[in-house]
């Protein structure tokens, strides 16, 4: 029996052969069949690229060609005799099975493209509500869908006997071991290897499920051809993914639907004639009233990874975790909008919408290429640049993670500085970039060397999970930071690494600042998360008797200094990351100097009621859009009574939502290739 495993297992490991090459094969033909360059000359290194982490990645399914058969066929083989005799047999049908399948998906992988110049993605949705007689039309008239099914036949041929021909190979022989212990040792330690061996080729090479490819880890030098990059995605990983992203209803909103919702939002005087603008954004038109402080040298704008409004708040203040950012927020030139929503409740969204000016809504218009050529109006770096700054993106990761790079530019930067490039390939960093105070120390010298005003856009991602950064660097003892808080807080050693990890981000980016006050001391800051971030799990402890709230679950920081600021400079209570761009531009800009922004300064009196299309906020109240109640606002040691009833403003956050969707549907007019 033991060597009947073992020549067995030998069997699974030569079936696993086929799959990554057919695999590479049909990533071979995509490549040739849709390249649009006149040559790959210079482009060898993606096309290599592309081939190799394609492999990779495409083991997240491959691999289970291993995994299946040594479940389903050698292990029940050992038990009967007869099935025993029919192994390879039953492993060739499903192998062959399986290359039906990466053959149907590769066939309908090739006809999405064509149609829609991409892999697939959401619009595979829209197949749901098509009408299946046309869809049946176009597949057999249009795109020759009877040689698509035909084409099976071959492949299944083709499979199985290239199958055949990998089993019949030569199997290692069986070694002598003689003794029941030692046959026991070795068959525990082929089990081992077997499943090792399986996630290690699951995984792309490693062992870490947070390592294992993805979209956001192609390497930059297939990420900047976004050609390559397409032919890189497994297809059946792609499907996945679609199959995990349920289409949003937006995505079907009618045109009449999209136009009645611009109608609500554009202001008054725009409501009957938005439509004979070039865009809708052009009716948040709006003229600045005249500088409130000297043109700085160097406006520095800060999103710090999870950056939550709770860490200011009192009740959690004698955690000590942000000295940084406390000293920062009662520096008397700093003003704060006490109660301050992102744009998204996770990073993408939120930094795309402070790119644009317009809400991502998770639209994911990054990713987009319409949105690679131009800045839309309302764009955050376009009109810095209109008012004489040179800008720069600097981003603590890889810009080309999610198209930064492209997107970027596209709104108006200068320059996309990303970190994992700048810093070299050997400095410290987590899954997601480079640790803040290396990337920090590093943007500190070349900001030091620049002449012209410039305007700068900087992201960290230190404080991002899983929170493995050394103890050693964090330098934090709970004992000393926190003295006066009970030991629950003190004790729990994953809590203590998050909160650690925070007041080290913390300290690099005040550091930042502190270096670039003393540099350029008239320079103006502006502060803010890219979303709220519930580490620590302070919830029912001794410090706080209660659950989350909606504050401290959603809201981060709104912070802005400038020496001729004070205290009273922004009074608003409320404001959304919307808010900031605008507030920038009327402290700085000419009288007269026109711009484009969906929401009014903070300098500007606000709306009774804020919204996103996650949540809502007025001085008093907020709540999410998807949830039938509202929560006070002020900070509370004790439990937050839920509101009710309230108006939940689902269908105010579904009409910032519906403004970006008019934009897609839109692309290809606003947008082309310059």
């Amino acid at each position: 029996m033991s060597e009947q495993f073992f020549l067995s297992l030998q069997q699974n490991i030569k079936l696993m052969l086929w799959a990554p090459i057919l695999s590479t094969i049909f990533r071979i033909i995509f490549m040739i069949v849709y390249n649009p360059y006149p040559t790959w000359k210079g482009r060898w290194k993606s096309v290599l690229g592309s081939l190799c982490y394609g492999f990779w990645w495409g083991m997240d399914f491959d691999a289970y060609v291993f995994l299946l058969p040594l479940v389903l066929v050698t292990l029940p083989a050992l038990l009967f005799d007869r099935y025993h005799q029919i192994e390879d047999a039953v492993r060739l049908v499903g192998l062959t099975i399986y290359s039906c399948v990466l053959y149907a998906a590769f066939a309908g992988k090739m006809i999405f493209y064509k149609h829609f110049h991409d892999t697939y993605n959401y619009m595979v949705h829209y197949g749901n509500h098509a009408e299946k007689h046309n869809l049946i039309d176009v597949f057999f008239n249009q795109d020759r869908g009877m040689l698509v099914i035909l084409g099976l036949i071959p492949i299944t041929f083709i499979s199985w006997y290239i199958g055949n021909f990998f089993l019949s190979l030569p199997s290692i022989p069986y070694p002598t071991i003689e003794g029941t212990w030692p046959t026991i040792v070795w068959n525990i330690g082929l089990v081992a290897i077997s499943v090792l061996g399986f996630y290690w080729f699951r995984y792309g090479g490693t062992l870490s499920h947070d390592d294992k490819p993805e979209w956001d880890t192609i390497p930059t030098v297939i990420k900047e051809d976004i050609f390559f990059a397409r032919a890189t995605v497994p297809d059946l990983c792609a499907i996945e993914t679609v199959l995990k992203h349920p289409l949003r209803d937006e995505y079907t909103a009618s045109a009449e639907d999209i136009d009645d919702a611009i109608h609500r939002i554009v202001p008054k005087e725009y409501k009957d004639s938005w439509q004979d603008l070039n865009t809708p954004l052009h009716a948040f038109k709006r003229v600045a009233s005249g500088p409130r402080i000297d043109k700085p040298q160097h406006i520095f704008f800060i999103v710090g990874e999870s950056i939550p409004q709770w860490s200011l708040d009192e009740p959690y203040k004698d955690l000590n975790i942000c000295p940084g950012l406390w000293d920062f927020k009662d520096n008397p030139h700093t003003a704060q909008v006490p109660n301050f929503l992102p744009a998204g409740n996770v990073s993408r969204p939120s930094i795309v919408s402070l790119l644009s000016g317009v809400y991502d809504a998770g639209m994911e218009i990054n990713e987009r290429e319409a949105f690679w050529h131009e800045p839309l109006p309302t764009s955050l770096a376009s009109q810095m640049k209109n008012l004489g700054y040179d800008t720069i993106y600097w981003y603590g990761g890889n810009a080309s993670y999610g198209n930064f790079n492209h997107f970027g530019k596209a709104q108006g930067f200068d320059q996309v500085e990303s970190a994992s490039v700048f810093c070299g390939p050997d400095v410290p960093k987590t899954w997601v970039g480079v640790y803040d105070h290396v990337f920090l120390e590093h943007i500190e010298e070349e900001i030091k060397s620049l002449e012209h005003p410039t305007f700068h856009f900087i992201y960290t991602t230190s404080n991002h999970g899983p929170y493995k950064m050394e103890d050693s660097l964090l330098d934090y003892d709970p004992k000393q930071v926190m003295p006066n808080l009970g030991d629950d807080l003190k004790s729990n050693k994953k809590r203590n690494k998050e909160l650690a990890t925070y007041r080290y981000s913390d300290k690099a980016i005040f550091n930042f600042i502190n270096a670039m006050k003393k540099a350029f001391p008239d320079s103006l800051f502006v502060v803010t998360g890219d979303h709220s971030n519930l580490f620590g799990s302070l919830n029912n402890t001794s410090l706080i008797q209660r659950d989350y709230t909606l504050r401290d679950t959603f809201c981060t920081v709104g912070l802005l200094q400038h020496p001729a600021f004070t205290k009273d400079t922004i009074t608003a209570p409320i404001g959304t990351h919307m808010s900031l761009m605008p507030t920038i531009i009327e402290a700085i800009a000419p009288k007269g100097f026109e711009y484009y922004s969906i929401v009014p300064s903070l300098f500007d009196e606000q709306p009774d009621t804020l919204v996103t299309p996650y949540q809502w906020i007025t001085p008093h109240m907020m709540g999410d859009v998807r949830m039938d109640y509202g929560e006070s606002n002020i900070p509370s040691y004790k439990p937050v009574e839920p509101i009710r009833p309230i108006n939940n403003h689902g269908n105010d956050a579904r009409d910032w939502t519906l403004l970006t969707m008019w934009f897609i549907n839109h692309e290809k007019i606003l947008f082309s290739k310059k």
